[in-house]
């Protein structure tokens, strides 16, 4: 904790705070589905039943017909809900027991300085990360179930419920590529072209901003028109205006600038994922557009270890979703709900082209995957420098890093309670200015943490309706409505 910023970072006895709403709602739904909810809690924070950890590994388990197979698993559920229990009364947090990863050490360090905390007594970032990291310990301990993900069933999910966007944006990725790949004459002036560049690069890049929005460890009760609504053109074209803060011009010019002052060079591009499911695909669709259109010669991607905040993508999502594609007929066809059916030659032709496009880029090495225990660490990404070097030195050799999602800026920021005009370099620390890595944060708001903001801006959003007015809470970055896109040159 040494490394971390010395701002008070949130915690979940601050009953103002989202940190508090988590402990106290969203963690116990996120283990078992059957905890009851207020009317209220339903309506603002989509907290309802809906398959959980523990429901699906009793899902598995039912279906499994091995004598020890099946004793593991037991073994398994005892663990998750004795971990429930201690959460929902407030017990001291325990040391995690060795299971062969070399973070044990880091989480168990970080609890020993914090003085035994309970569930509500606790930094929000320390006990959320811990949570995920202790439910792995379970599985990692197992003898049958060491790789089994408890969430890679609402993954697949939320992906099958997001085939209207899915099916707009294949189409629209297959016109785009040929129309970049194939240099397709243009009528425009220069400038009208760089003009229509510039405007491309921020289309896309908004895609991938409001594609998190389907977060499955906050949006845990969607329906499937509800999903719809948060995708698709005219959602994105509405959402302009939510962007509180947009840096992509800043982003662009920056590619750009690498692009003709090494046309013909290595150029690559890092992108920290978030969410599988639709988000993984969208942000796909980005690495295709940015080695297309010549802003990037390579995409690094960097997925969690372990199952990670319920929706986070592992490597074997990558693989999922690429299968899912490779007979999306058969994906669609065997979905449960009553909005699906076949594909017609031109959807299936369309999702074919984006499928062989992304695995051939993937077989010739311009698009692959590079997880790292660290994304799953107990603390901030402050910690780079001394706890990762290795890692910091590679991404200093990237172009431009991509943070997606929410955790990932609550980790830039050390998920503390800067105010909230708070230059967002000065918020990165160690990440920030000099530190030779070039940030691009991609958040829609579902935390109390925001910095980079004008001076007036948090208090009239907080006097909008639901904002939190004068109840001390930031009620309106809590529901993904409102978003940030920052940057920081860390190389200037």
């Amino acid at each position: 904790m040494e490394y971390d910023t010395k701002t008070p970072p949130y915690t979940t006895s601050d009953q103002t705070s989202f940190a508090y709403v988590s402990a106290r709602d969203r963690w116990p739904v996120i283990l078992v589905s059957d905890t009851p909810f207020s009317k209220e809690d339903r309506q603002n924070f989509g907290l309802q039943p809906k398959t959980a950890a523990i429901d699906d590994l009793h899902r598995a388990i039912t279906a499994c017909r091995d004598d020890e197979k099946l004793a593991d698993g037991k073994r398994i559920v005892e663990g998750l809900t004795k971990l429930k229990y201690e959460l929902q009364h407030n017990r001291p947090l325990t040391p995690l027991i060795d299971d062969g990863r070399q973070d044990v050490a880091d989480y168990n360090r970080d609890l020993s300085a914090l003085n035994s905390p309970t569930w509500f007594n606790v930094p929000w970032l320390y006990a959320e990360c811990y949570l995920y990291r202790r439910m792995s310990t379970f599985f990692a301990l197992s003898t049958h179930w060491k790789t089994y993900d408890v969430f890679a069933r609402q993954k697949l999910s939320t992906f099958v419920s997001s085939r209207p966007a899915v099916l707009e944006l294949a189409a629209k990725y297959k016109q785009l590529i040929n129309h970049l790949e194939n240099n397709v004459p243009d009528s425009k002036t220069l400038e009208e072209i760089d003009a229509a560049e510039k405007l491309l690069f921020s289309e896309m890049c908004e895609i991938c901003l409001w594609g998190n929005a389907t977060d499955l460890s906050l949006l845990t009760a969607l329906s499937y028109d509800d999903i719809q609504k948060l995708q698709g053109a005219e959602a994105r074209k509405s959402q302009e205006k939510n962007i509180l803060v947009n840096d992509l011009p800043a982003a662009y010019r920056t590619l750009k600038a690498a692009q003709k002052g090494s046309p013909k060079g290595q150029r690559r591009i890092d992108i920290v994922l978030d969410n599988a499911g639709f988000e993984l695909f969208v942000d796909l669709v980005l690495a295709g557009y940015l080695l297309a259109a010549g802003l990037a010669t390579e995409i690094v991607l960097h997925p969690k270890s372990i199952p990670w905040f319920v929706s986070d993508v592992l490597p074997a999502d990558f693989a999922s979703l690429l299968n899912a594609l490779a007979d999306p007929q058969a994906l669609y066809a065997t979905a449960s709900d009553d909005h699906s059916g076949a594909l017609s030659e031109g959807e299936v032709s369309e999702l074919s082209f984006l499928f062989e496009h992304w695995r051939t880029l993937h077989q010739e090495g311009q698009l692959t995957i590079r997880p790292n225990l660290f994304w799953t660490g107990p603390g901030s990404y402050w910690r780079l420098p001394s706890s990762a070097p290795n890692l910091y030195e590679d991404l200093k050799e990237s172009e431009l890093v991509v943070f997606k999602g929410d955790l990932n800026y609550r980790k830039l920021a050390g998920d503390a309670m800067w105010p909230t005009t708070t230059p967002f370099g000065d918020a990165l620390g160690p990440m920030g200015p000099g530190s030779g890595i070039r940030t691009l944060a991609l958040r829609t708001c579902k935390a109390d943490t925001v910095v980079g903001l004008p001076s007036g801006q948090d208090e009239l959003l907080k006097g909008m309706e639901g904002g939190g007015g004068d109840s001390g809470a930031r009620k309106w970055a809590w529901s993904g409505k409102w978003a940030v896109v920052q940057f920081c040159d860390g190389k200037a």
